[in-house]
């Protein structure tokens, strides 16, 4: 497993979906994934720090976890099959529960739990971008910096 940071979300152009793209600690593969409105907003709000006025799904989901004493130790996105993407939740436990990807990033980042991919996927769906490219990466980062949670068109009720 390779350690994967957030690098950020967007829209993908014409086709109007958000992805969420993940960059390999100390390599030069990124993973997109292709989510849904609702989760690019709750990658967002996590991102930017931003505390809606009511708690979303995984913030409500952090909040069980922390009156229930259980730990998530990590994100584990794992596999890529008929182009849906995998992943696990696990827990100090030792518990691991399937989850949709976009829906354990989101918890990670509310819980500051590492998130790893597995070399196998990276190796499928990975996209490597050797150093001499990072000039379109730091522009895609400038992208993201500008993006708010309200260009995914979602309301955070």
């Amino acid at each position: 497993m390779n350690e994967l940071d957030v690098v950020g979300v967007r829209v993908e152009m014409p086709s109007n979906q958000p992805i969420v793209l993940l960059r390999e600690v100390g390599g030069d593969r990124y993973l997109p994934i292709w989510i849904g409105p609702g989760e690019a907003t709750a990658i967002a709000f996590a991102q930017q720090g931003m505390a809606p006025a009511r708690p979303l799904t995984h913030d409500l989901f952090k909040d069980v976890l922390e009156a229930v004493g259980q730990e998530l130790t990590e994100v584990r996105i794992t596999d890529l099959r008929d182009n849906v993407f995998y992943a696990e939740l696990v827990f100090a436990s030792g518990v691991e529960v399937s989850a949709r990807p976009s829906d354990a990033i989101a918890l990670a980042l509310r819980t500051g739990t590492p998130i790893y991919g597995s070399e196998t996927l990276l190796d499928e769906a990975g996209i490597s971008i050797p150093d001499e490219q990072e000039d379109e990466v730091e522009k895609f980062r400038e992208f993201l910096d500008q993006i708010s949670p309200e260009d995914f068109g979602t309301s955070n009720q």
